[in-house]
């Protein structure tokens, strides 16, 4: 079961929310883009209201899977919407499918750059695994909280990397940031922007990787002027 709405008449939309949320944290977008496009909002697969994949997927596999339900619900070429893991998804789409547009926000896809430190810890956390001496809680919030399926699938996921692709990605797209985000920092925005042929960045100063929804009638205003701008 797909838990989904569809909004709205005109061009369509589709909205990703990011790892751990759920389409609630899209519902103001769409709400107002419906006044003039078929704006598609979803739990996706494994999250809140929708039923967890039966297989390991990647991004990949959900830009697949979304694809299809997009023909099937009459949603060809659209503009995608996504905050973060939804942009993983996102990048795969315009990749392998016909997109209009892109507008991503805290967009994940680039792996961070390790430090000695964090090396460090890894070494350590095999040591003491090997050893079987007991091991503090590791890895992200996300990671402990994701469970079964779910978790094998954020394994897979967060070792993806999209930066041998972005040049590939001719789709038209908006990047729009939060200058202090720490789980995807700007380093990450500013290199799409330079990589991918038809992007452009946008900062949102003094804010972190929730940007878009901290700030939301300031992003859609963003929405608003991308996409009457004439690009499509």
């Amino acid at each position: 079961m797909i838990r989904y709405e569809i909004k709205g008449n005109g061009r369509a939309v589709i909205l990703l929310h990011g790892w751990g949320q759920n389409m609630e944290m899209m519902r103001p977008i769409q709400d107002h883009l419906a006044k003039r496009y078929r704006v598609l909002n979803l739990d996706l697969p494994g999250f809140f209201g929708s039923d967890a994949p039966a297989s390991v997927w990647g991004s990949l596999e959900y830009a697949a899977w979304l694809h299809e339900f997009a023909e099937a619900n009459q949603l060809q070429e659209p503009i995608l919407i996504a905050h973060s893991f939804g942009a993983r998804i996102a990048f795969q789409y315009a990749l392998h499918y016909p997109t209009a547009c892109m507008i991503l926000t805290g967009a994940a896809g680039i792996r961070k750059r390790r430090t000695l430190r964090y090396y460090g810890k890894v070494a350590f956390y095999k040591i003491r695994k090997k050893l079987h001496l007991p091991i503090s809680k590791s890895g992200s919030e996300d990671y402990r909280q994701a469970q079964g399926m779910m978790r094998k699938i954020m394994v897979k996921v967060v070792n993806e990397t999209i930066t041998p692709d972005l040049f590939k990605i001719k789709t038209p797209t908006l990047l729009v940031w939060g200058e202090q985000d720490e789980q995807t920092p700007l380093w990450m925005g500013k290199m799409m922007e330079k990589q991918m042929p038809h992007a452009t960045l946008v900062v949102f100063h003094h804010d972190d990787h929730f940007a878009y929804y901290h700030q939301m009638p300031r992003f859609l205003r963003v929405i608003d002027a991308y996409l009457e701008g004439g690009f499509l």
